[in-house]
């Protein structure tokens, strides 16, 4: 079994996906502390004018220690027709206008005030967007018997050993954190995602990497984006090819 484990973001970018795609269980870490000014309630897309914006989920207000799967939004009312009028400007240039406003729009109809739940929502209908399986738990709710654990690095090892999974794959970031040796010892294999890249034509905009999965939607059929993530995924399995 092949183990992804990653906080729940805020309709986060593409290569998140290259990971969901790559692994047979994925775990939403969903216990840390919530840090400001990360990825779990914002991300970013196209500026109208000048090279791209944050979306933003307002929050309540809570203790700056609350974990993520604690933290609620601020009433749907407030703040859901902002971020649907942000994407108007998609509306006559780009082709998958219909798709990815439709996903966010569906997406923010649940009216789910838990931001994690909010995420994971975002997460399982991207995934039947683009048509990639999400076979996920929320690690808050799996009360899971693991081995102590000593630092962050090694809370994919802990989990790892607890599900018994054959390999672990990490985003290319945060390699420092894990001890190899450690995973070798436990029979897992230490993985490490190539830096993702996914450029494609935005007729009258300029191409800004790294942007929300609704960025990439209204470029590209979702079709077209699968066809690059099993490309991805093949690769990193067969990487002679």
């Amino acid at each position: 079994m092949i183990l992804g484990i990653m906080q729940p973001y805020f309709f986060p970018y593409l290569g998140y996906f290259d990971l969901i795609n790559r692994t047979d269980k994925w775990i939403v870490f969903d216990t840390p502390q919530y840090m400001r000014h990360g990825w779990v309630n914002r991300n970013r897309i196209l500026h109208p004018t000048t090279s791209w914006q944050y979306i933003i989920v307002p929050l309540k207000k809570h203790d700056q220690i609350t974990a993520i799967n604690k933290i609620e939004t601020q009433p749907y009312e407030q703040w859901k027709p902002h971020i649907l009028g942000q994407l108007q400007h998609y509306k006559k240039k780009a082709p998958g206008f219909t798709v990815a406003y439709g996903l966010v729009e569906e997406c923010l109809s649940y009216a789910e005030v838990n931001l994690s739940r909010l995420n994971v929502l975002t997460f399982q209908k991207a995934c039947e967007r683009i048509g990639i399986p999400f076979n996920h738990q929320i690690f808050s709710e799996m009360n899971l018997a693991h081995s102590p654990v000593d630092g962050p690095g090694e809370w994919a090892l802990r989990i790892g050993e607890a599900l018994g999974a054959k390999e672990y794959i990490n985003p290319p970031g945060g390699v420092d954190l894990f001890d190899p040796a450690a995973f070798a010892a436990s029979n897992i294999k230490l993985t490490f995602q190539e830096p993702f890249q996914f450029n494609y034509e935005c007729r009258g905009y300029q191409f800004e990497p790294g942007l929300s999965v609704i960025d990439a939607l209204m470029w590209n059929t979702p079709e077209t984006i699968k066809a690059h993530l099993d490309q991805l995924k093949t690769r990193a399995q067969s990487p002679g090819l």
